[in-house]
Order: structure tokens, then sequence, then C-alpha cells
């Protein structure tokens, strides 16, 4: 069975080089994911959730 591994894209790092580390270490990306990242702002005495970014996630498979 083929082991898999996720690959977080880090601060700094561009979609091309989060690919190659994977390469590097003997990964194929199988799967793209995208969460969003919120953080909660008080306005007017009411919480609001706002979106502040996102993460990108690669899955990948063994060789």
């Amino acid at each position: 069975m083929a082991k898999t591994k996720r690959f977080e894209l880090q601060e700094n790092e561009t979609i091309d080089q989060c690919l190659e580390r994977m390469t590097k270490e003997g990964y194929i990306p199988t799967r793209r994911m995208e969460e969003p990242i919120f953080h909660e702002v008080i306005s007017n005495g009411k919480k609001i959730v706002e979106p502040c970014g996102r993460k990108i996630i690669f899955e990948g498979r063994q060789e």
C-alpha cells in the first residue's frame, strides 16, 4: 500500500517550491486542499467572524 503524507505550504514559499520539496522527499502530489483561516472581530459590540487568509495543503503519495 502506498504511503501518503501532507505538505503544508510554508510562509514565503511558492507552490512550485512546495512541490519541489515533495519531489525531493519522494512523493507525487495527488490532491490539493485549501482551508480558510478566520479571525473574530468585535464591531459595535457584536462578534463578527471574518476570513483573513487560507492554508494550502498538498497530499502526496510515495513513489
